[in-house]
């Protein structure tokens, strides 16, 4: 499955990167670079943290790009 990352930045100067099919992953980072990694990281845990739950996954690669 393919995950959108969708950074864009804020008022102040921070970045926030969202990715949208998982709700709840949003961080903000420094640069949009690190915000871009930051929200593949966070996707990533929720994801192994569904498994170690027992929830399925319908799919069975991930990757990620720009959105």
């Amino acid at each position: 499955m393919d995950f959108s990352v969708e950074v864009e930045r804020e008022d102040d100067g921070r970045w926030i990167g969202e990715v949208s099919e998982l709700p709840g992953v949003l961080v903000y980072g420094g640069t949009e670079v690190e915000a871009q990694a930051k929200a593949q990281a966070l996707a990533l845990r929720v994801l192994a943290d569904r498994l170690e739950h027992g929830e399925a996954i319908p799919f069975e690669s991930v990757s990620f790009r720009a959105a």
